[in-house]
């Protein structure tokens, strides 16, 4: 070999080495974003006249299962739940049936979600496994969304459900029996999809299942439901509003829970401001004279009654077609004291009306004990009103803005059940100015009919300001502290000045709420704000979609 050959060969082996050496970083490639597949099953989805109890599924990657006990939906419903094995990452699945198949049926398993890649955890999304143990697989299918009837979202996984209509079909079914179809609402619109169904007459049914055992549970559950009867095939798109019925009052066993008090609970929510209970406390053949108030933020009654010695008490508890009896043991307990705190204090906003709250019922107000007291020492006309059921006792004065207030009630103002009164009590408070506050024109448009309420509620739908209307269609909310409000309408058919809620058994749907299609945005100190309400035009989980896209761009 040449010199210069040798040269030229030596200089191609450095270039190579020096190249080779080069620093860089090593990369596991581009992201997995491609949800696993199907690759065989056997029997074949969509299969009919189907035999077995056992499906096997491959995948075309290992696979694990997320929340299926959640986003499995078999429809029909099996008595015996499925067995899916195994739980592990894994590229097979079996499915074993442990129930007994109905004939010429339409099967179907809807994973929804729960089946991800192992890696990234891509779903595969809406999977289904479908068989027919007759010769066709039905192809029909209902569609339509879920709403809530009251709060302006609906709770995810809600079941809609399809019973069949036919001679032995009663009401009673959501109670008693699974349905013919079920399905689940999963994605953030809350629609639902039923398919592969049968042509046929049905009842259209969603409900909030809380045990998942496909059955109406009042006590805990909220249901909706198509108040007509309907006929598939039909291309109809559905909208079922969801509630929680009110309960029949119904009391539980009373307790003393101290020395002059005996604790009553009660089922469900309960409306007690046209019938309160009747309630009758004995000693023996004696009656005790007894007040009877709310306990606060519990489901329960409070019987006050005066100490006495004796074993057990009788109570005797009337509410409309409800009656029963109980005995309560009678132990010496520590006996309640009368205090008195006030639900307002430093700050008394403009719509606030001044509240005290006694921790003992009141019996007697006396006026003349108590004055109220501007910053030139002047004073100020008052009103009392007292709710004895709750144990309030609010104090109705004119408001200025920008002005201090000195509340006093005198020894013996507040006398209670037990003939104890108060010590001095001192209250100072303070109004904004008119500046530190908002105001609100709301022109509603398209109203259906009278009356109607009007509120605005925060984000956890807790009332923060309401007005009612026979006829207008301009409302003005004034002094409104700055921050974000919610505007609802109620068409309040029953003319009561309150949300009704529906019943199932009755076919009474919960009276109409409508949405306005936005959050009212930061309503500014100093500042009236004006807004437009079509309520032809509610608010729908797209205008959700479109706020939380909003939210994410300011961020």
């Amino acid at each position: 070999m040449s010199q210069s050959n040798y040269r030229f060969l030596l200089f191609l082996f450095l270039f190579v080495c020096i190249g080779c050496a080069k620093k860089g970083s090593i990369t596991g490639g581009l992201k997995d974003t491609i949800a696993p597949t199907l690759k065989i099953s056997f029997p074949e989805n969509f299969s009919t006249n189907f035999k077995g109890n056992q499906i096997k599924l491959t995948f075309d990657e290992y696979i694990k299962l997320k929340g299926l006990e959640k986003q499995l939906i078999v429809s029909p419903p099996m008595k015996n739940e499925p067995l899916i094995i195994p739980s592990t990452v894994t590229k097979y699945l079996t499915i074993q049936i442990k129930d007994t198949l109905q004939p010429n049926t339409t099967y179907s398993f809807n994973f929804g979600q729960s089946i991800t890649d192992n890696n990234e955890g891509n779903p595969l999304n809406q999977f289904k496994y479908v068989f027919s143990t007759g010769p066709y697989i039905d192809s029909l299918a209902l569609g339509g969304r879920v709403k809530d009837a009251l709060d302006r979202e609906v709770e995810s996984f809600v079941s809609v459900m399809l019973y069949e209509v036919n001679e032995k079909f009663k009401d009673s079914v959501v109670y008693t029996s699974a349905p013919r179809y079920i399905t689940n609402t999963l994605d953030s619109l809350k629609t639902f999809r039923l398919e592969n169904l049968k042509a046929g007459k049905y009842l259209l049914v969603a409900m909030k299942d809380r045990n998942n055992n496909n059955k109406f549970n009042p006590k805990t559950e909220k249901i909706g439901f198509h108040k007509q009867f309907i006929t598939i095939p039909n291309d109809t798109v559905y909208e079922i509003e969801l509630f929680k019925e009110v309960l029949p009052f119904k009391a539980l066993k009373p307790s003393q829970v101290s020395g002059n008090k005996i604790a009553i609970g009660y089922e469900g929510k309960q409306d007690f401001s046209k019938s309160k209970p009747k309630i009758i406390l004995k000693n023996n053949n004696q009656i005790l004279e007894s007040i009877v108030t709310q306990f606060p933020k519990k489901d329960s009654l409070q019987v006050w009654y005066k100490p006495i010695k004796a074993d057990s008490l009788l109570l005797n508890i009337k509410k409309e077609s409800y009656a029963n009896d109980f005995s309560v043991k009678i132990k010496n307990q520590k006996k309640d004291t009368l205090s008195i705190s006030a639900v307002q204090t430093g700050i008394l906003n403009m719509r606030d009306e001044f509240t005290l709250e006694s921790s003992t019922p009141l019996v007697k107000i006396d006026k003349s004990k108590i004055s109220i007291k501007d910053s030139k020492t002047k004073n100020t006309e008052f009103t009392t009103n007292y709710d004895d059921f709750n144990q309030k006792l609010v104090l109705n004065f004119p408001k200025n803005t920008s002005e201090k207030y000195q509340i006093q009630l005198l020894p013996g103002a507040l006398t209670d059940f037990f003939e104890k009164s108060n010590d001095t009590l001192t209250y100072k408070l303070e109004t904004r100015s008119e500046s530190d506050y908002g105001n609100l024109i709301v022109d509603l448009q398209n109203v259906k009919r009278f009356p109607i309420i009007i509120e605005l509620t925060n984000e956890k739908g807790e009332i923060l300001a309401h007005d009612y209307s026979e006829k207008n269609t301009k409302i003005e909310f004034n002094f409104l502290e700055p921050k974000d409000y919610i505007l609802r309408v109620i068409y309040d058919d029953n003319k009561n000045r309150k949300w009704d809620s529906g019943n199932y058994l009755e076919k009474r749907q919960a009276e109409e709420v409508i949405y306005y299609s936005k959050v009212i945005k930061d309503v500014r100190a100093n500042w009236n704000d004006n807004e437009t309400f079509d309520l032809s035009i509610p608010y729908t989980p797209e205008s959700k979609k479109k706020e939380d896209k909003d939210k994410k761009t300011k961020k």
